[in-house]
């Protein structure tokens, strides 16, 4: 059964705690004070609560076009007929899509894997990205253009450092995340790779990152 359709004025207050989220959300990161996208699209936090009763609604509403653009990075690695180009692509495109949007590093820890329908299926649209990642990095591997140790583990593990680098030098160098990338992908390469520690342990580093994101969320919790 579909929900009826929102009043003028309830869709508008939608349409602006959208808009303000994406704005708050790109400055400050997913733990951004919800007060804060209230104030800035002109409503009170009752509306917004009202609108977005969870925090990961309004998250996974302002992020929906960044999460399409991901999704189509995948796609466009895929169609890439060259192993090494689709995979150095992809990589570039995750971290421009973070230079470009600050909440984007920590977009796929925001929702819980479990829960409603609707978050169900965002969990699922990521699943199927991240098995689309791991085809490029598997095609990579094979052609033997990226080195055989690589684990899928080690993109989320980049999302952070490029995080840091983003948020210590947006101001002042704000194209110094490029050159940490480049150097990532020529570590890739297999002609001049040396034995790496173990990779992190999938679960492990998802329990890391739901823990990073609690610890975010509860900052923002006084908003």
């Amino acid at each position: 059964m579909t929900s009826p359709p929102l009043r003028a004025d309830a869709e508008a207050n939608r349409a602006r705690l959208v808009k303000a989220a994406q704005e708050v959300f790109s400055e400050q990161g997913v733990s951004a004070p919800l007060t804060e996208v209230a104030a800035r699209a002109g409503v009170g936090i009752a509306t917004l609560y009202r609108r977005f009763p969870d925090r990961s609604d309004l998250v996974a509403e302002a992020f929906q076009d960044v999460e399409t653009r991901y999704a189509a990075s995948a796609d466009a690695a895929l169609a890439e007929p060259d192993p090494w180009l689709a995979f150095a692509g992809l990589v570039e495109r995750m971290a421009a899509l973070q230079a470009e949007n600050r909440g984007f590093a920590h977009l796929v820890q925001s929702f819980p894997s479990t829960g409603s329908a609707d978050r169900r299926g965002r969990s699922s649209r990521r699943e199927a990205g991240y098995r689309k990642v791991v085809q490029v990095i598997d095609r990579a591997v094979g052609a033997r253009v990226l080195r055989e140790d690589f684990s899928p583990e080690d993109l989320p593990v980049l999302t952070f450092a490029v995080a840091g680098i983003i948020e210590t030098t947006r101001d002042d160098l704000p194209e110094a995340w490029r050159r940490h990338v480049q150097l990532f992908l020529d570590a890739c390469r297999p002609d001049a790779a040396s034995p790496l520690p173990p990779a992190p342990e999938p679960m492990a580093l998802q329990r890391a990152m739901l823990r990073a994101a609690r610890r975010r969320q509860t900052r923002g919790q006084s908003g």
